[in-house]
């Protein structure tokens, strides 16, 4: 008997991994909004993480049809670089586009949790809108309703005009058995009525065989329209595999019911149990194993005691897990920056410099950038600066960022003739991206990090003023929540950003964050530095701000005088109401006890409340 139930675990093992080895087409079943808990529905939620590698370069299909007609259009709904779509797609920045006209949308493609998502956000622009339209007729099932639900805090009847939703789009990266296959790449690709694993496979020219097995099909299974299939391709998509799909696709399809055969119901679901509960089994003890080894190398970090000096061997394999960081030579980042010239040079260590193309940002580093280089091949968020390459050269090493237009929100704060930051929506928009960013590092990511060094000086903006946060050389996971070090503590002084718990004992939590983010906000809504002169002495903003709450008229005297809105007659419109509402958050932000400053979620939907009221 014992043989006989070995013989049938070991069986069982191997479907098991041939089924967990694919993702499984789920048909009509991601239309639904219904039938969710805390984690999703499988392949009916996202793409599962199975994949070889915890994020890389995936691709999405996307028919264009009004508003989203454009290159700037689709580029900001779904957060890709407008560059490489028109690279990849071989047209023009400026063009329209035909309806329907399928276009190659490149993105990053990370592991959150139990899913591969790439993450961008969507502001509601309509009343009419639902969770179920966004997904399935904006974004054309390359999100599902039921991740919307599940993602964003807002109930269904709550969705108003103007809300700002995160949206995890469905993506995916290749299985190790599809990697030695010479796959590179997984495609996410929307059915259209009559598609098939045949032509569709045609149409990418890969064999059908690839196709279905990505999907946990057979070459015969039946495709319905407004679902979405992977594509594994051996290189990287090219414009000559995309078409013009004539028939209009906005009609909402209604999943239909079809007969299943109870047996096969049975089998499945006794499989599926049986498979999480041996994935929840081994998710616990790898996840025990881990916490102490990743917080132990984190810490060390912290301390100095790791070897930051990598062989550079070491470096191709950190860089290797992620397609979309690159490994430079020393000698283009000197023909890049005209030999580090100080024409090129935007800050102390920071130079700009065309490379591959491509105009990006060079920091110059001279500690270990190990931890920094790991934590970027996991993040995957429109809001947190793109690392996509490195170098290493002698005792030096180089990291290879996106280039960000505006330079930093302190510069764009103190910068002269600055026409944009006299607009309240402008400042608004720019602390609620910082605000995602935060509340991605913080909820989104396995394990949670708190950035621990979050100011003015590391929110950059772009050419759309959309801000990111960069520098995450001192971010830690937050499982290491309570474990310091004395090396940790009073580590930048009174520099107006720190918390006072992380003055008093070095504590490092979310909160920290939360704390900077109100002195950040502060700045945004005064003009003034954290730290800030006035009659000739030094001053912390955070002190002026809560010492004058009781005095309406001295936090107006306060508010950057370029935000005034002037009356056409020639009077001052006052907006104390939107002031003190702001400035009330950031108090909020800077109260002593961590546990009741609120979370990044929580000032994402104050602000978005706030910005609706803005009519400047």
């Amino acid at each position: 008997m014992g043989d006989f139930l070995l013989i049938v675990f070991i069986i069982f093992t191997i479907v098991a991994s041939i089924i967990y080895a694919q993702q499984n087409y789920t048909g009509n079943t991601v239309m639904s909004c219904k039938g969710i808990n805390g984690t999703g529905t499988t392949a009916s939620f996202l793409y599962s993480c199975n994949g070889e590698k915890h994020s890389c370069r995936a691709f999405l299909i996307f028919r264009s049809h009004t508003p989203y007609n454009s290159v700037s259009s689709i580029s900001k709904l779904l957060s890709s670089d407008p560059d490489e779509i028109v690279h990849i797609n071989n047209i023009s920045r400026s063009e329209f586009l035909d309806q329907n006209q399928e276009l190659i949308v490149p993105v990053n493609c990370s592991c959150s949790g139990q899913y591969y998502r790439a993450d961008t956000s969507y502001v509601i622009p309509s009343k009419y809108d639902t969770y179920f339209t966004i997904a399935n007729n904006t974004y054309q099932g390359l999100s599902t309703c039921s991740a919307l639900v599940h993602e964003n805090i807002y109930n269904t009847l709550d969705l108003v005009l103007g809300l700002n939703l995160r949206v995890p789009l469905r993506c995916a990266c290749p299985t190790r058995d599809q990697t030695r296959n010479g796959v590179k790449y997984l495609v996410t690709y929307l059915v259209t009525w009559g598609g098939n694993v045949s032509t569709i496979s045609a149409q990418f020219s890969v064999s059908s065989q690839s196709t279905a097995y990505a999907n946990g099909l057979s070459e015969n299974s039946v495709l319905n329209p407004f679902t979405t299939i992977l594509i594994p391709l051996p290189k990287e998509p090219s414009s000559f595999q995309t078409r013009t799909i004539k028939r209009a696709q906005t009609e909402i399809f209604y999943p239909s019911k079809h007969k299943i055969s109870y047996i096969s119901l049975f089998i499945g679901v006794g499989i599926g149990v049986s498979l999480a509960v041996l994935c929840f089994t081994l998710f616990i003890v790898l996840k025990h194993k881990k916490e102490n080894e990743r917080c132990e190398v984190l810490g060390k970090g912290r301390e100095g005691k790791q070897n930051w000096n990598l062989p550079e061997h070491v470096l191709e394999n950190i860089v290797g897990m992620d397609q979309m960081i690159k490994v430079y030579e020393f000698e283009e980042l000197v023909a890049a920056t005209e030999n580090f010239s100080s024409r090129r040079r935007l800050s102390n260590y920071v130079y700009k410099g065309v490379l591959r193309g491509k105009l990006l940002a060079i920091k110059e580093m001279r500690t270990d950038i190990y931890k920094e280089v790991k934590f970027h091949a996991k993040i995957n968020h429109f809001n947190l600066i793109s690392l996509t390459g490195v170098c290493k050269h002698h005792q030096l090493s180089y990291l290879v960022f996106e280039f960000m237009e505006n330079g930093s929100l302190k510069e764009w704060l103190f910068k002269d003739d600055n026409l944009e930051a006299q607009s309240w929506n402008c400042r608004i928009c720019i602390a609620l991206d910082i605000a995602d960013g935060l509340d991605y590092i913080h909820n989104f990511t396995a394990p949670a990090y708190v950035h621990n060094n979050i100011s003015s000086n590391r929110i950059l903006l772009n050419r759309d003023l959309r801000a990111k946060i960069s520098n995450f050389s001192l971010a830690r996971s937050a499982d290491c929540e309570g474990k310091t070090s004395s090396s940790m503590k009073f580590a930048e002084g009174r520099n107006g950003y720190l918390a006072p718990e992380y003055l008093q004992t070095g504590q490092v939590t979310p909160k920290i964050d939360i704390y900077a983010f109100g002195i950040v906000l502060l700045e945004i809504i005064t003009g003034k530095g954290a730290v800030f002169e006035q009659d000739g002495k030094e001053l912390l903003l955070s002190e002026t701000v809560l010492g004058i709450m009781d005095e309406q008229s001295k936090i107006q005297e306060l508010t950057d005088t370029r935000l005034e809105v002037k009356h056409p007659l020639g009077y001052i419109i006052q907006q104390t109401d939107l002031v003190l509402r702001l400035v009330k958050l950031c108090v909020a932000c800077l109260v002593t006890e961590p546990e009741r400053r609120p979370s990044a979620a929580e000032i994402i939907s104050t602000l978005i409340k706030i910005q609706s009221d803005v009519q400047n």
